[in-house]
């Protein structure tokens, strides 16, 4: 009897379930901040921007896949990642990893609960013409109805993400498409010396890096696709076609904006913003004195923040529901028999909706600076952590030895050797 080669496995088919989670991830990764990208990204000329075209959809997607895959690792189906990291690296590695990336994640929450505020505000008053809702008002009504949706379960959160995340994926591209008749060849002919392409990219790495991240939404996104598929192999490949999905997403919609509006503006406008401090659209608004672009900003923001807000209350909950599990195991002791998840849930969405609604009635601004300082956090869990992790855990061991691992390693250490520098000089 001869045998026979298998046959070729069919490719996996997109599904409406996996659709749901790209976008969400999507959501989660394009916050505000794609408001300001081009800004950042694009300030030293066109041809850094064309390198990290070309790095940034790996870099994307390698460092999430291994982050996801750090998950599936478990010997528990549906252990979420505070639980792996403490069943591979020891009970008090897995409360200081899971403080770190509680913290990490945290105050970006709390700038988006602050954001959201001030964005809708800013269009009752500017757009509609209409006096200022009372703060403290408005930023109970906005959190509350935010935090209300996730309490309604994981269907809802991604059916509303998904009608959040259409419009701004559209809104995106007509923007991009609009700027076209507008380009020009002044940072064609930008040609930085190496020292200054290297500088360039160096700066770039990390705006970029984390423009993209998504990582507070992979372990629920990562548990969700493991309760759907049930069979390990067949979970692993459809969370590698989502996250390849959504790098993909990325890459194409936000990196358009971003060349569009590059090659619309000059180096000089592109400082000018900076300088002022204003997202591009309000930058492009007047400098083609376009009421319309003036109206998408604020859309495009609330859409963003709203999306992005979803994903990184998924990460935030996850680990303050961690560490109450670990400390409250630890003082429990042998009268330990686990908690009630539904409670805690609930006490969760209390807390942050006090918190957040604190500090939306503050309004201060200092956000960014502790927005900052959980980068390194975000980076050294994100890219760092899950390649450690193929070296010394056995149940990782399969995916040692690629040319991929080194690769998010070293974007990984240069993202957070900019970061650490900048905080420090």
């Amino acid at each position: 009897m001869s045998l026979q080669n298998p046959p070729p496995e069919a490719p996996l088919k997109w599904n409406k379930f996996d659709l749901a989670w790209l976008l969400n991830l999507f959501g989660t990764a394009v916050g505000a901040g794609v408001l300001f990208l081009p800004i950042n990204a694009g300030m030293n000329g066109f041809w850094p921007l064309v390198v990290m075209v070309i790095i940034v959809g790996p870099m994307t997607y390698f460092a999430h896949r291994g982050l996801a895959r750090f998950v599936l690792s478990s010997s528990n189906p549906g252990s979420d990642i505070t639980e792996v990291v403490e069943e591979h690296f020891g009970p008090t590695a897995g409360k200081l990893i899971t403080l770190l990336y509680f913290f990490a994640i945290f105050p970006i929450l709390l700038i988006y609960g602050n954001g959201i505020t001030n964005t809708v505000d800013s269009f009752i008053v500017n757009q509609l013409g209409m006096a200022a809702p009372p703060r403290t008002l408005l930023s109970l009504v906005l959190i509350a109805a935010l935090i209300g949706i996730l309490l309604l379960g994981e269907r809802i959160v991604l059916k509303v993400t998904e009608w959040l995340v259409y419009p701004l994926v559209l809104i995106l591209f007509f923007l991009s498409l609009y700027l076209i008749p507008h380009w020009n060849t002044s940072t064609l002919t930008q040609m930085p010396d190496t020292a200054m392409f290297l500088n360039t990219l160096w700066i770039t790495i990390p705006v970029l890096v984390f423009s993209f991240n998504h990582s507070p939404a992979i372990s629920s996104f990562t548990l969700s696709q493991q309760r759907e598929y049930k069979d390990p192999e067949l979970t692993d490949k459809h969370v590698c076609k989502s996250l390849y999905g959504t790098s993909t997403v990325l890459l194409v919609f936000v990196m358009f904006f971003v060349f569009s509006c590059v090659l619309t503006l000059t180096p000089s406008d592109l400082a000018a913003a900076k300088q002022q401090n204003i997202s591009i659209l309000s930058f492009l608004a007047n400098k083609f004195d376009n009421p319309y672009i003036s109206y998408f900003g604020p859309l495009i923001a609330f859409l963003a923040i709203t999306s992005s807000f979803f994903g990184h209350y998924m990460g935030a909950r996850e680990g303050l529901e961690g560490l109450y599990i670990k400390i409250k195991r630890d003082t429990g002791g042998s009268a330990y028999t686990g908690v009630n998840h539904k409670k805690l849930n609930i006490f969760s969405a209390v807390f942050f909706l006090i918190t957040l609604w604190v500090v939306a009635i503050l309004n201060p601004s200092i956000l960014g600076l502790i927005e900052s300082l959980g980068g390194p956090i975000i980076a050294m869990i994100l890219f760092i952590m899950p390649m450690y992790a193929i070296r010394k855990v056995p149940a990782m061991q399969r995916f040692r030895g690629k040319a991929s691992n080194i690769f998010v390693v070293v974007m990984g250490i240069v993202a957070i050797s900019n970061i650490v520098y900048s905080l420090i000089f």
